[in-house]
């Protein structure tokens, strides 16, 4: 057996999605044996000394730093996964190009269309590889989602739906800022829903569906001032709370969005759907080992919605893990990126969606925040 090629990794940093790039880090060699690189846990980092280090004790990493630069600036770092709130995206990201260091980055690619743009240039000129989490992608019923898709099994496309709900903002008094609440701060985070949650839906979208061409958004602020836990005094919210909008797609067909923090009842309720000329499919984050599939060339007498179980060998990803009928979670989707970027680099093909692929939606999320501000269409300029 050849020998393993190592990858090591320096994670900057450690909250909800340095857990989940972590947990999927530490799977490949379980269930990826016969990939040629495997992850090394070698450095993470973030400001706060007794958090990192017991992050670093936690999840396997071999040492910690507190200053993002200094693990940049190590030998002993391959690849840099920046796991930061959005600002820092582009900074860091940049600092490990010009470093010569592979790059990944959580979604979105940054907090606007210029800083997006810096990135890309970035990568490009250093000619390192880049990879950007989204990673819906890679849940198996959205893989065969996409499998269907290209198969021409739908004909023509009319129409594209999808949603994003939570309801964790309904409450005047909760703070923006600070470590819990920095998507909530606008100088940090970019925008609200429409980075956090429609950038998501969108990304999914284009990777199914093509191009999406122009755009007309509404969005709402519902609470307008909140107390910031930087400063301590009142000042006004600049982050979208909600947002609406439709679309046209380069392939003809429509695209109905909707996003909002301020659904009472719902988590995460993701759900897309597209319809078709022969058929159609839809998908829900809830139930997400089933794609459910309407064929209009069935019998009348056994026509109607069929619900996929997306858990045998012959499905995406699936071989490696349990026997049919036997699901697996919201966690494995990181895992299976993971694995599909340390493939990459054996293959030299780029890991999708990378940096350039990500400028695309965020050229459509500020279309997006542009359209709702002048109440007016908006085109994306989408290159897809």
């Amino acid at each position: 057996m050849d020998k393993k090629k190592q990858l090591r990794i320096g994670l900057i940093g450690c909250g909800f999605m340095g857990r989940t790039h972590s947990n999927g880090y530490n799977r490949i060699p379980n269930f990826f044996p016969d990939l040629q690189y495997q992850p090394v846990l070698q450095a993470v980092c973030s400001r706060r000394e007794e958090k990192v280090k017991a992050f670093a004790a936690q999840w396997g990493f071999a040492s910690y730093e507190t200053d993002w630069r200094k693990l940049i600036a190590r030998d002993d770092i391959d690849a840099v996964d920046i796991c930061t709130p959005n600002h820092l995206h582009a900074e860091i990201a940049i600092a490990a190009a010009e470093a010569g260091k592979i790059v990944l980055t959580e979604k979105p690619l940054a907090r606007s269309l210029d800083e997006a743009k810096a990135m890309v240039d970035a990568v490009t000129k250093a000619g390192v590889a880049n990879t950007v989490w989204y990673n819906y992608r890679r849940l198996p019923a959205v893989t065969l989602a996409k499998k269907i898709v290209d198969s021409g099994k739908l004909g023509k496309i009319f129409h594209y739906r999808a949603n994003f709900l939570q309801d964790w903002t309904i409450n005047a008094d909760l703070p923006q800022g600070g470590d819990a609440a920095w998507r909530m701060d606008v100088d940090v985070a970019g925008s609200g829903v429409t980075g956090d949650l429609l950038a998501h839906c969108i990304d999914t979208a284009m990777w199914l569906n093509g191009g999406i061409t122009e755009v007309s958004a509404m969005t709402e602020t519902f609470v307008k001032q909140r107390v910031h836990l930087d400063t301590g005094k009142l000042q006004d919210v600049g982050i979208d709370d909600a947002c609406i909008f439709h679309c046209k797609f380069s392939n003809g067909s429509l695209g109905l969005f909707e996003s909002t923090r301020y659904a009472r009842g719902h988590k995460a309720l993701y759900t897309f759907e597209i319809n078709g000329e022969n058929a159609s499919i839809r998908w829900d984050l809830h139930d997400l080992n089933r794609l459910e599939y309407f064929d209009n060339d069935c019998d009348s007498d056994v026509k109607g919605w069929s619900s996929i179980h997306v858990t045998n060998g012959d499905h995406p990803y699936m071989d490696k893990w349990w026997v049919p009928g036997l699901g697996i979670g919201y966690e494995h989707s990181f895992v299976h990126q993971a694995a599909d970027f340390l493939k990459s680099l054996e293959t030299g093909t780029p890991c999708q969606p990378d940096f350039k692929n990500a400028y695309e939606t965020q050229k459509v999320c500020d279309a997006v925040i542009e359209s709702a501000n002048s109440k007016s269409w908006k085109n994306t300029n989408v290159e897809i």
